[in-house]
C-alpha cells in the first residue's frame, strides 16, 4: 500500500531511548521481595491508542500493595508530565527504592535527582528485561485488557475519563488474587477488608 501513500500510525520501537550522557543505575532488586509500603516503587511509560494518534500514559507502581501511586496522560513524550507525576508521588510518601527502565525519561538528572534528594535508591531494569519491572508490566496489562482494548477512545478526554474510572477500580475495589483477594488501597494504608 505504500504507494498510495498510506502508512500505519503507531508509536516506534524505544520510544525513550536513553540520552548517552545520562547515568544508567545497576538493578537491585534481583531477589528482593517488597517487605511493606513504600518498599519499592516501580515506574513506567506506555501508549494509548486514541482515533488517529496516541497518547503516553506513566504510572507509579507500590510493588507490595500494587497501588497506583500517581499517574499521568499527555500527548506527547516531553519529560514534563513524568516529573509532574514524579513530584506527586513524592508527597503522598518516599520509596526505599524506585525502579525503572533505563529509558531517557528516568535516567535523565532531571528524574534521579529529585529521588537521590530524597535518599531514595535508584533501580534500573537490565536492557530489554520487561520482567525485571514485572508488577507495572501486568498492570499495564490488566489496564489495557480490561479498559484500553475495549473502547475505541475518540479523543484524549474519552481516554483520560476511561483510566481515571479503571485506576480507581483498581485501586479501590478490584481485588487481588495475591492480595489475598483484598484491594491495592487495603494493602497501600494498611487498613484489610
Amino acid at each position: 500500500m505504500q504507494e498510495m501513500g498510506l502508512a500505519a500510525i503507531y508509536p516506534g520501537p524505544k520510544l525513550s531511548q536513553r540520552h548517552p550522557e545520562h547515568r544508567v543505575y545497576p538493578y537491585l532488586l534481583r531477589n528482593v521481595t517488597a517487605a511493606h509500603p513504600n518498599h519499592i516503587w516501580g515506574v513506567d511509560i506506555t501508549y494509548v491508542r486514541v482515533r488517529g494518534s496516541w497518547l503516553y500514559l506513566v504510572a507509579i507502581l507500590d510493588w507490595f500493595s500494587r497501588y497506583v501511586i500517581s499517574w499521568a496522560l499527555d500527548d506527547s513524550l516531553e519529560i514534563a508530565f513524568v516529573l509532574d507525576t514524579i513530584d506527586r508521588a513524592l508527597t503522598l510518601a518516599t520509596p526505599t527504592i524506585w525502579n525503572s527502565d533505563q529509558g531517557s525519561h528516568f535516567t535523565s538528572p532531571l528524574c534521579t535527582e529529585r529521588l537521590v534528594t530524597k535518599g531514595v535508591q535508584i533501580s534500573m531494569d537490565g536492557r530489554g528485561r520487561a520482567f525485571d519491572n514485572i508488577f507495572t508490566e501486568r498492570f499495564w496489562r490488566s489496564l489495557k485488557y480490561e479498559e484500553v482494548y475495549l473502547h475505541d477512545y475518540g479523543n484524549p478526554r474519552e481516554a483520560r475519563q476511561g483510566i481515571t474510572r479503571y485506576i480507581g477500580l483498581y485501586n479501590h475495589k478490584r481485588p487481588h488474587e495475591a492480595l489475598s483477594y483484598q484491594t491495592p488501597v487495603a494493602w497501600y494504608f494498611g487498613r484489610p477488608a
